[in-house]
């Protein structure tokens, strides 16, 4: 029986050079992540990108910090572990334009570096590992807005947009891909928020802030991920909106699954990070070795490789997770969603 992640990456088809490890035996590897804000960074990146490296390179020592959304830690961090060796530092940066400065620092000691999730715009990497974050703004908004043409919502019904941190690169493609659908769509944008540190309390105050100053003429909120929705939902629910009008996500955590079976949340994306985090060990094994990674595309003058992820709703959720294995009736279907799940067609 195949693994989950070579059932996951196989579905994506992710196709990259693939290496014996030889040279790489014994190399240190260093896997910096940005925040503890999105619980996905501990639950799916580092263990996908560990039992990839451990598949890839059963020798090589894999480093793994997270700066907890502190720039500075992260500086801290990254210092460390050059200190400690490593040739190759798989980067998610809390800052994207700080991080320039880091690959600058990398280079100049012969360190390769992998952005991976966030680009880093000002300083190419030697390679950028993501899935296509303006394609995930632009599908969860035009979802968004085909339900509420098919809902009967009038032309010129206005909507909120909450986007993610105003320091990540990959924050502002989401909020451009948001744009582009909003923009040629018949609905207006209300008002716009940029999360600082994608934080849910900072999107679910200003949410809360919103429904007082526009009301029920709030007909949508495209969230640009599933902890500022949850942010906006809270204060939905706070504010005693009843019904709740349609709320976007992005990442597919347990909770947005939840939300989205119990019809709180309309919609998020799926993107099992194990797929990126495998993506990107086979990168780092490859530059530890001296070969050069295929490019499938190219961004901000780095060589890429971005996945192209599936919008899910409630419609489409037990094909798209549990179908496919990326969660399980039991990791999803506790407590109060039993039943939801149940309705939904998902058993054990």
């Amino acid at each position: 029986m195949k693994t989950r992640l070579t059932m996951i990456a196989a579905l994506f088809g992710a196709t990259l050079l693939s290496t014996g490890g030889a040279m790489a035996a014994g190399a240190t590897v260093a896997f910096l992540m940005p925040d503890q804000a999105s619980t996905r960074y501990e639950e799916h990146d580092f263990p996908g990108f560990q039992k990839a490296m451990k598949e890839l390179c059963a020798d090589c020592q894999v480093i793994y910090q997270n700066a907890n959304g502190d720039v500075n830690l992260q500086q801290q961090q990254f210092n460390s572990v050059i200190a400690q060796g490593a040739k190759v530092v798989v980067l998610d940066p809390v800052d994207s334009a700080a991080a320039a400065g880091l690959v600058e620092i990398a280079h100049s000691q012969d360190v390769k570096i992998i952005a991976y999730d966030r680009p880093i715009p000002a300083k190419p990497a030697d390679y950028y590992v993501s899935f296509d974050n303006k394609g995930i703004g632009q599908a969860i908004a035009q979802s968004l807005v085909d339900h509420l043409k098919a809902g009967g919502v009038a032309e010129g019904a206005g909507v909120l947009q909450i986007n993610g941190s105003p320091t990540d690169a990959a924050a502002g493609l989401i909020r451009d891909g948001i744009d582009a659908a909003l923009d040629a769509s018949a609905y207006k944008t209300l008002a716009e928020f940029d999360t600082p540190e994608w934080a849910p309390p900072k999107a679910q105050e200003w949410a809360a802030g919103q429904i007082t100053r526009f009301g029920a003429d709030i007909k949508g909120i495209v969230a640009a991920n599933d902890g500022t929705a949850g942010g906006a939902i809270a204060a939905l629910k706070a504010a005693g909106v009843s019904p709740l009008p349609p709320v976007t996500g992005n990442d597919a955590t347990i909770a947005a699954l939840q939300l989205i079976l119990a019809g709180d949340q309309y919609n998020t994306i799926s993107k099992p990070s194990e797929v990126v985090a495998e993506a990107a060990a086979k990168v780092a094994v490859a530059l530890v070795n001296g070969q050069t990674p295929e490019a499938k595309t190219t961004l901000y003058d780095t060589p890429a490789e971005l996945f192209v992820p599936a919008v899910v709703t409630k419609e489409n959720i037990k094909a798209e997770i549990f179908d496919k294995g990326i969660q399980t009736y039991d990791q999803v279907c506790t407590g109060e969603y039993a039943a939801a799940c149940e309705a939904a067609g998902i058993s054990k």
